[in-house]
This record gives C-alpha cells, structure tokens and sequence, in this order.
C-alpha cells in the first residue's frame, strides 16, 4: 500500500514538472486576448502558436512576466514559435492583439496555440543528434532530469511550507498582540469613563 502511494505521488510530481496543453479560441477585431500561467525557477517554456490570416488586419504576439519585462514580442506574424527559460518563480501573461484599421470591417481571427514547460519542452532526440547519443542513453538522460526535476519540486514545496508556517506563526503573534493592545485600551477607555461621571456627579453633587 505504501508503494502505491509513493508512485502515486511521484507520479504527480512528474505530471506538474512537465506540463503541455493546447488551445484554440477566437480573437475579436481589435480585441486583446492574454492567458496567464505559472512556472517555477530555471524552467523552459515553449510555444507554438497559428492566427487565421485577414487581410488588411494584424495580430501581434506578447508575452510578458510579473515584472513588466518583454520576454517575447512577435508584430504582425500569423504563425511562429517562441521560448524562454525563467529566472525566478514566475507567473508569464501570453497576450495575442488584433489590429485593425478604422476604415476596414473587422473579421474574427482563430488562435490555436500549443505551450510546453519544463521537461516536456525540451527537444531529447535533437539534444541526443547533437550529443551522438544511443536511443538508451537520450532515455536515461530524460529520467535523470525528470529525477532532478522532482527533487527540486520536493524542495520547493517544502520551502513553499516553511514560508507558510512562517507566515501563520507571524499573523498569530501580531494577532495577539493586537487583542492584547484592545483589551488595554478599552480598560483604560472604561476607567477614564468612570472616573470622569465621577467626577461630574459630584461636581452636580448628586453624589458625595
């Protein structure tokens, strides 16, 4: 039973350290349509993208970070290909733009797009060509970095929980701290309260 719940879980991290999906949806004239998505630290994204062609109406391709930087910028391509490596913990927006000019009836672009990330972007048999690698050896490459790769996940979640419980440690003692500063303020508040009718009553002397 404990055998099948580490493969379970190993086999988790591998899908999550390498990810591919595929879209396709339609992009309205002059519209702006952008996908976000997460990536760790060190890790290779690639693209692959096609626009339905119009003519007089461009389409431009721009992927940014959390940051603002430029990581990719395409203007007026309706197919192409794009990949870039992070350097931290990112979250990368991919924006596809329709431009068209005032005096043209604008016409609805299909966008299909193809994004790969982690191990399932890079290219193992043109890495094993330019190696001159076997068909074994380019395999056991691929399960060593898949092996890495899960290593480095097993260290990021566990950082990622270190952060957490230190966060919560943290929002627990100015919690407290708080409670206990209200408590003393309305301590005070209550004292001064009842000093002060005190001291009008008697000033009225309805009270000794």
């Amino acid at each position: 039973m404990l055998d099948m719940d580490l493969k379970i879980v190993i086999l988790s991290l591998a899908l999550l350290t390498f990810e591919v999906y595929g879209l396709m949806f339609d992009l309205q004239p002059n519209g702006r349509k952008c996908l976000r998505e997460e990536v760790q630290k060190d890790a290779l994204v690639t693209g692959d993208y096609e626009i339905s062609e119009v003519p007089g109406q461009r389409t431009d391709l721009k992927v940014t970070d959390s940051k603002g930087h430029t990581l990719v910028n395409n203007e007026d391509k309706n197919k192409g290909k794009f990949a870039f490596t992070t350097d931290d913990y990112e979250v990368f927006e991919i924006c596809f733009i329709s431009k068209v000019a005032p005096n043209i009836r604008g016409v609805k672009h299909e966008v299909e797009l193809v994004v790969k990330m982690g191990l399932e972007a890079k290219n193992y048999e043109t890495l094993g060509e330019a190696a001159r690698l076997k068909p074994l050896e380019v395999e056991l490459k691929r399960l060593e970095d898949l092996s890495e790769a899960i290593v480095q996940d097993f260290a990021y979640m566990r950082q990622r929980e270190e952060e957490m419980r230190d966060t919560n440690e943290s929002t627990n003692s100015r919690v407290l701290y708080f409670s206990v500063l209200s408590m003393c303020c309305l301590v005070g508040l209550a004292t001064w309260q009842v000093l002060y009718l005190r001291r009008f009553f008697k000033a009225k002397k309805l009270i000794e």
